[in-house]
C-alpha cells in the first residue's frame, strides 16, 4: 500500500502510519462490528442476514449520522487485514448471504488486498457488497472492480450549498454522480437468484432529510435522466436527529408524512418503481446497531 493516502475525494495525501487525515483513523482496518445484519434491503439481508462489517471514520462529516460513535468519534478496534479476513471467513461461515462493507472508502486498498487473497483462494463463496456515502474516487472504484458485486450508494444531497453545509463537502453532487455512474458500469441492473437475494447490481439510496424535498426529488429526477427506469431505487424514511443535528432547527425532527409522500409520489410520477421504500415507522433507534465490537 502506498505510504501516502488519497484513497478518497479529500486527497488529503498524509501517510496515516504517521499522521491522520480528514478521516480521523489510521491505515490498518479500524472495525467496530461485524454481525449478521437483518434491516438492510430484503435482498440483502434475507433470511440469515447481511455480513456487516462496519468501519471506523469517514471522509464525510454529517452532522446528522446516525453511527456518529463510529464514524465521527472513530470508536473501534484498529485490526490486520489477515484478521480482516478472518472476519469475512467467520460471517461466510454463519451463514451470511453476502459481505458488507459498510463505509468502506478510506479503506479501499487494505480491502482489495484482502479480498484479493481471499479470491484467489477461491474462499469468498459470496457476492461482496459495497455500501458506501458516495463521496468515491473513481480509480478507487476502478480497483475495486471485480472484487465487488453489488454497489449499494447512498446519494445525499443535488447542491452544494446543502452538502457543504451538513456533510462539510461541497463538491459531494459532482462527486457522488460520477461515483454512481461508475458503479452502475461495473454491475448493472440487480441480477437475484430463485430466493430473491441479490448477486450483481447496483441499488441506489436516498435518504429524505426533513425540510428538503426539493432536494429529494432533484436526486431522483437526477437518477431518472440517467439510468434505464429499471435502476433500483431504495428510498429511506429513516432520518432521525442524531449527533449536532440539535443545533440546525430545520432538521432537528423526522420527516412528515407530507414530505414523505410527496417524494414517494414523484418516485412513482418518473416510473421508478424497481427497489424499495420505507415506511415512515422506520425512524426508530432500534434499528441502529450497539457498536460494541462484536465479531471483531
Amino acid at each position: 500500500m502506498s505510504n501516502i493516502c488519497n484513497q478518497c475525494p479529500r486527497q488529503c495525501g498524509v501517510s496515516r502510519k504517521e499522521a491522520l487525515g480528514f478521516c480521523g483513523v489510521p491505515e490498518q482496518p479500524k472495525v467496530a462490528k461485524a454481525f449478521l445484519h437483518m434491516w438492510e434491503e430484503p435482498c440483502i439481508s434475507g433470511t440469515l442476514g447481511s455480513g456487516a462489517v462496519f468501519f471506523s471514520g469517514c471522509n464525510l462529516k454529517c452532522i446528522y449520522c446516525q453511527n456518529y460513535d463510529i464514524s465521527q468519534n472513530n470508536d473501534g478496534k484498529v485490526i490486520s487485514i489477515e484478521r480482516l479476513q478472518e472476519i469475512f471467513t467467520e460471517l461466510i461461515n454463519k451463514g451470511a448471504h453476502n459481505i458488507n462493507l459498510v463505509n468502506p472508502s478510506h479503506y479501499t486498498s487494505a480491502i482489495k488486498q484482502a479480498l484479493t487473497t481471499m479470491k484467489q483462494q477461491d474462499i469468498l463463496m459470496v457476492p461482496v457488497v459495497y455500501n458506501t456515502n458516495s463521496y468515491e474516487k473513481i480509480d478507487a472504484l476502478k480497483s475495486m472492480e471485480g472484487l465487488v458485486d453489488v454497489y449499494l450508494p447512498d446519494i445525499k444531497y443535488s447542491s452544494e450549498k446543502t452538502s457543504l453545509k451538513y456533510s462539510s463537502a461541497q463538491d459531494y453532487p459532482e462527486v457522488s454522480q460520477k461515483a454512481v455512474i461508475e458503479m452502475y458500469n461495473q454491475v448493472g441492473n440487480p441480477v437475484l437468484d430463485a430466493t430473491g437475494l441479490i448477486k450483481r447490481g447496483l441499488i441506489i439510496r436516498h435518504l429524505i432529510l426533513p425540510g428538503h424535498v426539493k432536494e429529494s426529488i432533484n436526486v431522483l429526477d437526477w437518477i431518472s435522466e440517467n439510468f434505464p427506469k429499471s435502476v433500483y431505487v431504495s428510498l429511506m424514511s429513516q432520518y432521525t436527529p442524531y449527533y449536532d443535528a440539535h443545533k440546525y432547527p430545520e432538521i432537528n425532527r423526522p420527516i412528515t408524512r407530507n414530505e414523505y409522500e410527496r417524494v414517494v409520489n414523484h418516485l412513482y410520477k418518473l416510473g421508478l418503481e424497481e427497489g424499495y421504500i420505507q415506511e415512515r415507522q422506520s425512524a426508530d433507534i432500534q434499528y441502529i446497531p450497539n457498536f460494541n465490537l462484536e465479531g471483531v
